[in-house]
């Protein structure tokens, strides 16, 4: 998998499939749209999708339905789920997300940054848990063997004074 992993964006009213890419269109990511459940296993089998966000009521294979296939086939069981229904809270719609595994489950109206920052996080993680190397972090001199990190280490006492150096904010996107 590589950084140039897609996001599936799947749901069968053309109005919320341009509102969820222009959600999240100033994340950078490539999208791709499919209108049917049938047209998202084909791009998930195709490959290269990173996160799939599937509206769960469609005509024939619902987004539940797709969930289940993704998480059954081997080539696509880690592909993070985001599920999203219009029909409310529904506890046993939930549970069966839960049984299936997916990331998320949103109820529209969508939040933008909810999904956003959602999206963002599973498809660092996906690309990060498929063997992309990581950004470094830190300085590049820090010790990552066992033995540099014991040779380092000494007891504190009570009266040492522990610094805790700030990370760098990562840039907004």
């Amino acid at each position: 998998m590589s950084a140039d992993m897609k996001v599936l964006l799947v749901d069968d009213h053309e109005d919320n499939l341009f509102a969820m890419e222009s959600i999240l269109a100033p994340l950078g990511y490539p999208l791709e749209l499919a209108t049917s459940g049938d047209d998202a296993l084909k791009a998930a089998l195709h490959g290269g999708i990173a996160v799939a966000v599937l509206d769960v009521v469609m005509p024939g294979v619902s987004g539940l339905d797709v969930a289940r296939y993704l998480s059954r086939l081997t080539q696509t069981q880690l592909i993070p789920v985001i599920l999203v229904t219009g029909m409310g809270q529904d506890s046993e719609m939930a549970a069966q997300a839960l049984h299936l595994g997916v990331a998320d489950y949103l109820i529209k109206p969508i939040d933008p940054w909810a999904l956003r920052i959602k999206v963002q996080y599973l498809y660092r993680t996906s690309i990060l848990l498929a063997g992309a190397p990581p950004r470094q972090r830190g300085p590049r001199n820090h010790p990552t063997e066992p033995a540099q990190l014991a040779a380092r280490r000494r007891p504190l006492r009570p009266t040492d004074t522990v610094r805790i150096p700030r990370q760098p904010e990562e840039p907004p996107l």
